[in-house]
C-alpha cells in the first residue's frame, strides 16, 4: 500500500502538539493550504521538509525515497532524493500548490482593496486616465 504523505505528515504534527494555526504562521502559509496538504497523497518534498524543520522532526525514516538521512543540507540534516514513480503526483502537487500560492496572494490583495479603497480607487482613475 503507497504512503499518504499529507496523512502522515498530519499524524505527526498532531502527534506533537502543534497547533496547525502556528505551524502556518511559523511557515508563512495559509491554515486552509495546510489542511490542504493533509489531503494530498503526494507532498513535495520541500513542504515536508519545511514542516519537518518546524517541528524539529526528521521525515527520512517516514519517507526514505524522498530523503537521505545522514546527509546535510546548510543546517539541516536532511537531503532530497528523485524518485520517479512519485514525479507525477508532485508534478500535481506543485501546480496544486502554485494555485494556491496565487490565490493567497490575490486574497491579500483583495485585503488591501477593501482597507484602502479610496487609494485604489484612486490610483485606478489615474492609470485609466493616463491610459487613455
Amino acid at each position: 500500500m503507497e504512503l499518504h504523505h499529507g496523512q502522515t505528515v498530519e499524524r505527526i504534527i498532531r502527534r506533537n502538539g502543534y497547533s496547525i494555526a502556528e505551524l502556518a504562521r511559523i511557515i508563512k502559509v495559509n491554515r486552509r493550504s495546510v489542511y490542504n496538504w493533509f489531503n494530498q497523497r503526494h507532498l513535495k518534498p520541500e513542504i515536508i521538509f519545511r514542516i519537518g524543520s518546524v517541528l524539529n522532526h526528521d521525515f527520512s525514516s517516514e519517507f526514505p525515497s524522498l530523503f537521505v538521512k545522514g546527509e546535510t543540507i546548510g543546517k539541516s540534516t536532511v537531503h532530497y532524493a528523485e524518485s520517479a514513480e512519485n514525479s507525477s503526483g508532485i508534478e500535481d502537487a506543485n501546480w496544486k500548490d502554485k494555485y494556491i500560492d496565487l490565490l493567497e496572494k490575490y486574497n491579500e490583495l483583495l485585503q488591501f482593496c477593501i482597507k484602502n479603497k479610496g487609494i485604489v480607487l484612486f490610483t485606478l482613475s489615474l492609470q485609466y486616465l493616463l491610459y487613455f
